[in-house]
Protein backbone atom coordinates (compact mmCIF):
# COMPACT_ATOMS: atom_id res chain seq x y z
CA UNK A 1 0.00 0.00 0.00
CA UNK A 2 2.89 2.33 0.82
CA UNK A 3 4.45 1.80 -2.63
CA UNK A 4 1.22 2.74 -4.37
CA UNK A 5 0.99 6.00 -2.40
CA UNK A 6 4.64 6.83 -3.13
CA UNK A 7 4.14 6.09 -6.86
CA UNK A 8 1.13 8.42 -6.89
CA UNK A 9 3.19 11.19 -5.25
CA UNK A 10 6.03 10.75 -7.76
CA UNK A 11 3.55 10.77 -10.63
CA UNK A 12 1.91 13.97 -9.36
CA UNK A 13 5.32 15.63 -8.94
CA UNK A 14 6.29 14.64 -12.48
CA UNK A 15 3.02 16.13 -13.77
CA UNK A 16 3.69 19.43 -11.96
CA UNK A 17 7.23 19.61 -13.37
CA UNK A 18 6.00 18.85 -16.91
CA UNK A 19 3.27 21.51 -16.67
CA UNK A 20 5.71 24.13 -15.41
CA UNK A 21 8.18 23.33 -18.22
CA UNK A 22 5.41 23.82 -20.78
CA UNK A 23 4.88 27.33 -19.45
CA UNK A 24 8.50 28.40 -19.83
CA UNK A 25 8.88 31.58 -21.87
CA UNK A 26 10.64 32.02 -25.23
CA UNK A 27 12.77 34.79 -26.71
CA UNK A 28 11.32 38.30 -26.76
CA UNK A 29 11.12 40.35 -29.96
CA UNK A 30 13.29 43.00 -28.31
CA UNK A 31 16.64 41.65 -27.06
CA UNK A 32 16.53 44.11 -24.16
CA UNK A 33 13.35 42.41 -22.87
CA UNK A 34 14.92 38.95 -22.54
CA UNK A 35 12.26 36.24 -22.55
CA UNK A 36 8.60 36.42 -23.52
CA UNK A 37 5.52 34.21 -23.79
CA UNK A 38 4.20 36.18 -26.76
CA UNK A 39 3.88 34.74 -30.25
CA UNK A 40 6.78 35.43 -32.59
CA UNK A 41 4.28 36.50 -35.27
CA UNK A 42 3.01 40.09 -35.46
CA UNK A 43 -0.16 40.20 -33.35
CA UNK A 44 -1.89 43.08 -35.17
CA UNK A 45 -2.78 40.75 -38.07
CA UNK A 46 -5.33 37.96 -37.95
CA UNK A 47 -5.91 36.90 -41.56
CA UNK A 48 -3.85 36.44 -44.70
CA UNK A 49 -4.84 35.89 -48.32
CA UNK A 50 -2.57 33.83 -50.56
CA UNK A 51 -3.39 34.20 -54.26
CA UNK A 52 -1.81 31.67 -56.62
CA UNK A 53 1.85 32.52 -57.16
CA UNK A 54 2.54 34.00 -60.59
CA UNK A 55 4.60 31.67 -62.75
CA UNK A 56 7.13 33.08 -65.21
CA UNK A 57 8.52 29.65 -66.12
CA UNK A 58 7.48 26.68 -68.22
CA UNK A 59 6.97 24.44 -65.17
CA UNK A 60 3.19 24.50 -65.17
CA UNK A 61 2.26 22.90 -61.83
CA UNK A 62 4.88 24.49 -59.61
CA UNK A 63 2.94 27.69 -58.86
CA UNK A 64 -0.18 25.82 -57.77
CA UNK A 65 1.87 23.39 -55.68
CA UNK A 66 3.87 26.16 -53.99
CA UNK A 67 0.72 28.17 -53.21
CA UNK A 68 -0.96 25.10 -51.72
CA UNK A 69 2.12 24.29 -49.61
CA UNK A 70 2.36 27.88 -48.33
CA UNK A 71 -1.33 27.89 -47.34
CA UNK A 72 -0.96 24.60 -45.46
CA UNK A 73 2.17 25.84 -43.70
CA UNK A 74 0.44 29.09 -42.64
CA UNK A 75 -2.50 27.11 -41.27
CA UNK A 76 -0.31 24.66 -39.36
CA UNK A 77 2.41 26.91 -37.93
CA UNK A 78 1.04 30.44 -37.51
CA UNK A 79 -1.87 32.03 -35.63
CA UNK A 80 -3.23 33.44 -38.91
CA UNK A 81 -6.35 32.30 -40.71
CA UNK A 82 -6.21 32.03 -44.50
CA UNK A 83 -9.13 33.79 -46.18
CA UNK A 84 -10.11 35.58 -49.39
CA UNK A 85 -8.35 38.77 -50.42
CA UNK A 86 -11.51 40.81 -49.85
CA UNK A 87 -11.63 39.82 -46.15
CA UNK A 88 -7.91 39.63 -45.33
CA UNK A 89 -5.79 41.96 -43.18
CA UNK A 90 -2.73 40.98 -45.24
CA UNK A 91 -1.89 39.37 -48.56
CA UNK A 92 1.11 37.19 -49.43
CA UNK A 93 1.88 37.55 -53.14
CA UNK A 94 4.60 35.73 -54.97
CA UNK A 95 6.12 35.16 -58.36
CA UNK A 96 8.18 32.18 -59.47
CA UNK A 97 10.99 33.70 -61.47
CA UNK A 98 13.13 30.71 -62.44
CA UNK A 99 13.23 26.91 -62.28
CA UNK A 100 16.48 25.17 -63.16
CA UNK A 101 17.81 21.63 -63.07
CA UNK A 102 21.44 21.00 -62.20
CA UNK A 103 23.45 17.85 -62.22
CA UNK A 104 25.11 17.02 -58.90
CA UNK A 105 26.74 13.74 -59.85
CA UNK A 106 27.29 11.41 -62.84
CA UNK A 107 27.51 7.65 -62.97
CA UNK A 108 31.07 6.53 -63.57
CA UNK A 109 29.81 3.44 -65.45
CA UNK A 110 27.26 5.08 -67.79
CA UNK A 111 28.03 8.80 -67.77
CA UNK A 112 24.36 9.51 -67.06
CA UNK A 113 23.19 11.98 -64.41
CA UNK A 114 22.64 10.28 -61.07
CA UNK A 115 21.74 12.94 -58.55
CA UNK A 116 19.96 16.10 -59.71
CA UNK A 117 18.80 19.24 -57.97
CA UNK A 118 15.77 21.36 -58.89
CA UNK A 119 16.35 24.98 -57.97
CA UNK A 120 13.48 27.48 -57.78
CA UNK A 121 13.83 31.26 -57.45
CA UNK A 122 10.88 33.26 -56.10
CA UNK A 123 10.08 36.90 -55.39
CA UNK A 124 7.41 37.49 -52.73
CA UNK A 125 5.97 40.14 -50.50
CA UNK A 126 3.63 40.14 -47.51
CA UNK A 127 1.56 43.33 -47.64
CA UNK A 128 -0.61 45.05 -45.01
CA UNK A 129 -3.93 45.62 -46.81
CA UNK A 130 -4.82 48.66 -44.65
CA UNK A 131 -1.69 50.65 -45.50
CA UNK A 132 -0.57 48.97 -48.71
CA UNK A 133 2.98 48.79 -47.33
CA UNK A 134 5.03 45.58 -47.42
CA UNK A 135 5.64 43.87 -44.08
CA UNK A 136 8.17 41.45 -45.60
CA UNK A 137 9.59 41.48 -49.13
CA UNK A 138 12.19 39.14 -50.61
CA UNK A 139 13.68 39.21 -54.10
CA UNK A 140 15.59 36.25 -55.51
CA UNK A 141 14.65 33.85 -52.71
CA UNK A 142 16.03 30.46 -53.79
CA UNK A 143 15.34 26.92 -52.66
CA UNK A 144 16.33 23.51 -53.95
CA UNK A 145 15.25 19.89 -53.83
CA UNK A 146 17.25 16.82 -54.81
CA UNK A 147 16.24 13.59 -56.51
CA UNK A 148 17.96 10.55 -58.04
CA UNK A 149 17.44 10.64 -61.81
CA UNK A 150 19.02 7.35 -62.95
CA UNK A 151 18.37 3.68 -62.35
CA UNK A 152 18.08 1.69 -60.15
CA UNK A 153 16.26 4.35 -58.01
CA UNK A 154 15.03 6.47 -60.94
CA UNK A 155 12.94 8.92 -58.92
CA UNK A 156 10.66 11.15 -60.99
CA UNK A 157 11.50 14.82 -61.48
CA UNK A 158 8.26 15.56 -59.60
CA UNK A 159 9.98 14.37 -56.42
CA UNK A 160 12.53 17.17 -56.79
CA UNK A 161 9.67 19.61 -57.32
CA UNK A 162 7.86 18.30 -54.24
CA UNK A 163 11.00 18.60 -52.10
CA UNK A 164 11.76 22.17 -53.16
CA UNK A 165 8.14 23.34 -52.82
CA UNK A 166 7.79 21.87 -49.33
CA UNK A 167 11.03 23.43 -48.08
CA UNK A 168 10.32 26.82 -49.70
CA UNK A 169 6.87 26.94 -48.08
CA UNK A 170 8.42 26.36 -44.65
CA UNK A 171 11.06 29.03 -45.28
CA UNK A 172 8.62 31.61 -46.69
CA UNK A 173 6.22 31.23 -43.77
CA UNK A 174 9.13 31.37 -41.30
CA UNK A 175 9.99 34.80 -42.70
CA UNK A 176 6.57 36.09 -41.58
CA UNK A 177 7.77 36.09 -37.97
CA UNK A 178 9.04 39.17 -36.19
CA UNK A 179 12.79 39.67 -36.07
CA UNK A 180 14.41 38.67 -32.79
Amino acid sequence: MMRRARAGTVGAAALVVAASLALLPGCASDPAEGWSNRSSHPEQYRTVAVPIFENRTYERDISRNLTDAVIKEIQSSTPYRVTSQAKADTVLRGSIRQVTLRELSKSVATGLSEEMVMQVTVDYEWVDMRTGKPIVARQGFTGSGTFIASRPQAEPIDLGGFNVVRQMAVDIVASLQEDW
